[in-house]
């Protein structure tokens, strides 16, 4: 009798081991699987990564906090560029609440609408490119600036583009 229990205890345990190796394995294997699938992600991400970084860099090209002339520029003459580009954002901005048509854009807008400026991108120390829309007709402008003497900025129209409508 005492034989027979010992027995079933050992079928039993080794039944039990049994079920525990092959959980274990199981669940490593499983642990595995998502680790290569988290390192092939890792890869994926970092090409990613590489790709927006070159875009980062394509788009700095023309932007005034990538161009480091037009930041010595403005040193030289003693102004912060970190103060003066909100200046010249909000000046640019405030032309959209002028009486009548937009004073530097040289379109009529359509009916019941304003021309307005919607984007703004300083390239350097002289020149703004800005989009404008009156929410039918869109297009760009290509805007030079400068900063007199007393501290005022003045907005001089280059070249402005209409897009055709669709």
């Amino acid at each position: 009798m005492k034989n027979r229990i010992f027995m079933y205890l050992f079928i039993f345990s080794l039944l039990l081991l049994l079920f525990q190796f092959i959980n274990s394995k199981n669940i490593f294997d499983d642990s595995n699987e998502k680790v290569a699938n988290y390192k092939e992600q890792v890869e994926k991400y970092k090409d990613s990564i590489v790709v927006l970084n070159d875009k980062v860099d394509d788009l700095s090209l023309f932007s005034m906090e990538g161009n480091e002339s037009a930041i010595t520029y403005f040193l030289n003459e003693g102004l912060k560029v970190d103060n003066l580009l909100p200046i010249v954002r909000d000046q640019l901005y405030s032309l959209n609440e002028a009486q009548g048509e937009h004073p530097l854009v040289p379109y009529a807008s359509s009916e019941g609408n304003r021309m307005l400026i919607s984007s703004i991108r300083i390239i350097n120390h002289k020149w703004i490119l800005a989009n404008f829309t009156d929410g039918q007709f869109n297009g760009e402008l290509f805007v030079a600036y400068e900063l007199n003497e007393v501290g005022e900025l003045k907005f001089r129209l280059i070249e402005s583009f209409l897009y055709p409508l669709e």
